[in-house]
């Protein structure tokens, strides 16, 4: 299957990632996280605990598997001035729109909120301070993926630019077996493990002064954007069975599931599992589920989903723009419902099920201008 042809499962896995994320973030006014939102309710759902955890073990990397594997596809089609064009227009546009405008604005309509709100007792607290990363000079908020891509993007430019060759030839080989991906996610959980006594999870800092890195979290995205660029390149998307999909799906589920019953059973207190025990066996369990729940996603929506009706094609025409503006969508919401006496859990479903259909209606009608439809 060349470049020129619709790989409709990819899009409709970035659709489901993108829902995935809005609910991430819808979470983190309910559940127990460590990042910081404009809502926090004093009350939470244990339950989005692990699904936090779960959550952040792969969803980011498959976005940026997905796309290295699209960048190699744009870059060989256009070749590197129109790649770099678009590049610049489509991911350096939206940093420097939400950074100097979009941003402020949030930060300010929370600042009033935080008086008005609070002075009639709706939640714990306001913060103004939007999910920004902790001793970041620049804070692109939810955006760092965005950053990152478009700096891989270009550092990928500069190599090919030297190397010389507008187009390479895919040639179609046998993907990684199972202990080469064994390997794989041991010698990554020791990478991050190393890293992580830096830099632990969570940790944000403006690298130069403007990269907003997690350096946590770079092993594994940073390895994931390179696997797909050389999945493109060798048709590994295509090649992989569907047995070892379904193999690999298996582990990644069976993992996630794990990580549920230890946390919200607390079998860590009732197996004396200590501390340190969990500093080592995490990294492994975060890799092997990465590597499970990719591999496993991308196969079975190869084979279950590679189609695209009339609304698939809307939303994945809107899936990036929804990325980008779903935040303030999701905040409104919250802000609608905080005064609401039902629990932290039916408000997480509640707004989730609200805030997906509008913030996807939101990206529609901004992306009605032709110049938009060009950015987004």
């Amino acid at each position: 299957m060349g470049d020129d042809r619709r790989l409709y499962f990819l899009d409709n896995l970035r659709i489901g990632l993108t829902i995935l994320v809005i609910a991430h973030h819808v979470g983190q006014a309910y559940g127990p996280t460590g990042g910081s939102w404009p809502i926090q309710e004093a009350t939470r759902a244990a339950v989005l605990g692990p699904f936090f955890t779960v959550n952040r073990s792969f969803f980011m990397s498959l976005f940026f598997l997905i796309s290295g594997y699209f960048m190699v596809a744009s870059y060989d089609h256009h070749g590197p001035g129109p790649f770099l064009k678009s590049r610049l227009l489509r991911l350096g546009v939206p940093l420097l729109a939400f950074f100097f405008l979009i941003i402020p604005l949030q930060q300010y309509l929370c600042h009033l909120y935080t008086g008005d709100l609070g002075d009639i007792g709706f939640g714990k607290y306001y913060t103004t301070r939007y999910f920004a990363p902790v001793n970041a000079e620049v804070n692109f908020a939810h955006l760092w993926y965005v950053e990152h891509l478009l700096i891989f993007s270009l550092c990928y430019a500069v190599i090919r630019t030297v190397r010389k060759r507008r187009r390479e030839v895919q040639v179609s080989t046998n993907p990684p077996g199972h202990a080469a991906i064994v390997l794989f996610a041991l010698a990554l959980a020791v990478t991050s493990a190393v890293v992580r006594r830096w830099y632990p999870i969570d940790r944000w800092v403006g690298f130069l002064g403007f990269i907003q890195v997690a350096f946590a979290d770079v092993p594994r995205d940073l390895s994931c954007f390179v696997i797909g660029a050389v999945a493109y390149r060798r048709q590994w998307l295509l090649q992989t069975s569907n047995k070892t999909g379904a193999i690999w799906l298996s582990i990644g589920v069976t993992l996630a599931v794990s990580w549920y019953v230890f946390a919200l059973g607390r079998l860590w207190d009732v197996f004396h599992v200590t501390r340190e025990t969990v500093r080592v066996i995490y990294p492994v369990w975060e890799s092997l589920l990465c590597c499970g729940m990719c591999i496993g996603l991308l196969v079975l929506f190869r084979e279950r989903l590679n189609f695209q009706g009339r609304w698939g094609r809307r939303m994945a025409e809107n899936q990036y723009a929804a990325y980008l503006f779903h935040v303030p969508v999701v905040v409104l919401i919250q802000v609608a419902v905080v005064n609401v006496a039902v629990s932290p859990f039916t408000k997480f479903v509640l707004v989730t099920a609200v805030g997906v259909p509008l913030t996807f209606l939101l990206s529609a009608a901004i992306r009605t201008p032709a110049p938009a439809r060009k950015i987004l």
